[in-house]
């Protein structure tokens, strides 16, 4: 493995998390639960297609093979995207998608915080641009976490099932790949196992706060980041990969 292929790797499991959270969130758009709500959910989601764009044209660069964004972004297939299998879950209800929002805003904004010291400078100057959008999505689903747990006796039930549900695919978020570990020694990736701590801190706090409990059971799920994902994301490319496969090499 070259250097330039563990870039090239490691760039597009950034940019996968944020493309496909992107698009679950989307998901959402005319269909929250109150407007307030929808429009808030649309625009987080339309931060992480912003920052799934700088990351995409970032990784078409350094594979060098003349494709554009818009190709690296639609045009692989599934075993190609190396997202972590938590963002590909379900909306299924607002509890769900708010700790499946919570669980990852949690990881992301001590992922980008590293990624703000990375010797690669395109990745540092996305990270700068990113990192404040970051702490609001940090800030809102944080919020809600609170407001649901400690909230009435439905909101509390409903909230602590899509966590005792989702709980299971947290884990792979601080799990280091070959693709992690090499960038991180290069001082260009960040430090999993050096933001570890603080991303269980966070969650700590914020789920004492909202009355929660964290879930015994200790095993995690994994895969996303090499390609084996659930059967959630066959269903999210065919909407997401259709405009492109179905006119190929359109422009607008």
């Amino acid at each position: 493995m070259t250097d330039k292929e563990a870039l090239y790797q490691y760039v597009l499991q950034i940019g996968d998390n944020a493309l496909i959270l992107g698009q679950r969130l989307g998901e959402w758009c005319g269909h929250g639960p109150v407007l307030e709500q929808d429009i808030a959910m649309t625009n987080i989601a339309l931060d992480l297609m912003g920052q799934a764009r700088s990351l995409m044209s970032y990784a078409a660069e350094i594979e060098g093979k003349g494709r554009t964004e818009d190709q690296v972004a639609f045009l692989r297939k599934e075993n190609e995207y190396r997202n972590v299998l938590l963002v590909e879950q379900p909306n299924e209800d607002f509890a769900y998608t708010i700790v499946r929002q919570f669980l990852f805003d949690s990881f992301h904004y001590y992922f980008q915080e590293a990624l703000l010291q990375s010797k690669d400078e395109r990745l540092a100057a996305i990270a700068a641009k990113s990192i404040k959008e970051i702490r609001y999505h940090l800030k809102y689903s944080s919020e809600w976490m609170i407001r649901l747990g400690d909230g009435t006796e439905v909101s509390h039930a409903k909230i602590q099932t899509a966590l005792d549900d989702l709980w299971m695919f947290s884990g792979e978020l601080t799990t280091p790949n070959e693709y992690d570990l090499k960038m991180a020694e290069a001082g260009i990736g960040a430090d999993l196992n050096a933001i570890k701590p603080a991303i269980q801190e966070k969650v700590a706090e914020i789920l004492k706060i909202a009355t929660l409990q964290v879930p015994a059971d200790e095993w995690m799920q994994s895969g996303g980041k090499e390609g084996r994902h659930t059967e959630n994301m066959g269903f999210i490319l065919s909407e997401m990969q259709y405009m492109q496969r179905a006119y190929p090499n359109m422009e607008w």
